[in-house]
């Protein structure tokens, strides 16, 4: 044990002997793992906040509407309205195979439009949609209190309502609103539950001030008789959401005689496609990290390298001494070795716990909720790779440095001297 203590109060006044070279050396180790924890922390931050964003939302999803004719077919004029049926569900279901999940979708007034609502004694505008049970799978959302929409409210076309957190707070403020009623166009829905959108930002706050009616009460309670304004689905996990749109694409167009080339009558969405771009990115985002982190901690290494074979020349008569008493090359080689680990694990792991605190104080001043930065964090994988990495690169660095120390004779250490 004691000549373990000597061996380090020896690495140590080493160390102290020459404090602004260990200073600079350590530096440059430090700042190699700072950055590359940043780097890898604000990047896992982003793709978090941006899956947040993306509140779950199935990757192969597919949303399908109708728009208006560009080319004239079968004796029909262009410009002609293309209107979707209900009879379009079933044909999809049993004529493309890979769905999971199919609804028809409806909003009052048109896409993204508002419509005035009442509740409360209290008046504002909302978007107001008619949606089936199903949709939840699609576009999913936290119950805060009540229900969603069941089948029983679509056989039975209940009058009842969805509202979001939005809708909730404005009418009712901290109040349940499940039980009360709301009116909209001359038309009493009541209440059965109020949700959360599992999405960010602007599209979480747009999905929570809707309200959703069960799809056959909204086609009947505003008269549209059968139209369908759009239909999303979902493919089976092994399903292509661009075929899937593309096979349906087709079966609409034939169902409507639309012509095979008229691209503008349907428009179509899917999901998979931004997926595998957003996939890709952050793949990309990663590796950059991994390279440019890498090669920043490389060039503290290499410092470290370059330091340790000056100390070795300016050690030349000291360690051809511990020659001459006896040392043998694998005691000196071990000497080296240690004052260059020494010199990389302590300034990695200043660099590992500044960097670990500077993200956990980024994330308490942006909010961990951030819907840009997400929630900044490192994974644990990455730390202890990165520190195995490390010392075995600070190992390797200091192996030529401490061959060379190990060749020194005493004659040569005279001779220096």
């Amino acid at each position: 044990m004691s000549m373990a203590l000597d061996t380090w109060l020896e690495v140590w006044e080493v160390v102290r002997r020459n404090r602004l070279r260990t200073l600079l050396t350590m530096g440059g180790v430090f700042w190699g793992m700072f950055m590359l924890l940043l780097m890898a922390g604000f990047g896992k931050g982003l793709e978090r906040g941006v899956a947040n964003s993306l509140g779950g939302r199935s990757s192969n999803a597919v949303f399908v509407w109708s728009q208006s004719t560009s080319l004239a077919y079968r004796g029909m004029r262009p410009g002609r309205e293309v209107d979707f049926k209900n009879a379009d569900l079933p044909a999809i279901r049993n004529e493309v195979s890979g769905i999971e999940v199919l609804v028809p979708r409806m909003q009052l007034g048109g896409f993204r439009n508002r419509t005035e609502i009442v509740g409360n004694g209290k008046t504002g505008a909302f978007q107001v949609m008619g949606d089936a049970p199903d949709l939840k799978r699609i576009q999913p959302m936290s119950m805060r209190s009540g229900r969603f929409i069941n089948p029983l409210d679509m056989e039975q076309e209940r009058k009842v309502a969805v509202i979001g957190a939005q809708v909730a707070k404005e009418f009712w403020g901290e109040v349940d609103p499940v039980g009360d009623s709301i009116q909209c166009n001359g038309v009493w829905f009541r209440v059965v539950g109020v949700f959360d959108s599992r999405q960010s930002g602007d599209t979480g706050e747009r999905a929570e001030s809707t309200i959703h009616i069960p799809f056959a009460t909204f086609q009947r309670a505003f008269n549209i008789g059968d139209s369908v304004g759009w239909i999303a689905l979902t493919g089976q996990p092994d399903a292509s959401a661009v075929a899937l749109e593309e096979e349906v694409r087709q079966l609409l167009a034939k169902r409507h005689r639309i012509h095979p080339d008229d691209e503008p009558a349907i428009g179509s969405y899917n999901a998979e496609e931004e997926w595998r771009q957003l996939q890709a990115t952050f793949a990309g985002i990663r590796l950059f990290v991994v390279i440019v982190g890498s090669f920043t901690l490389l060039s503290g290494v290499v410092g470290v390298s370059n330091i340790l074979l000056v100390t070795v020349r300016e050690r030349t008569s000291e360690i051809g001494l511990r020659r001459a008493l006896g040392a043998t090359q694998g005691q000196v080689i071990r000497m080296i070795l240690r004052e260059a680990m020494v010199l990389v694990g302590v300034a990695g792991y200043a660099g590992l716990v500044i960097g670990v605190a500077f993200l956990e104080l980024s994330r308490w001043l942006v909010g961990a909720d951030n819907p840009t930065l997400g929630n900044p964090q490192v994974e644990l994988n990455l730390v202890l790779i990165s520190g195995i990495c490390l010392l075995f690169a600070g190992a390797l660095a200091a192996w030529v440095p401490a061959r060379r120390a190990a060749a020194i004779s005493p004659v040569e250490a005279l001779r220096a001297e």
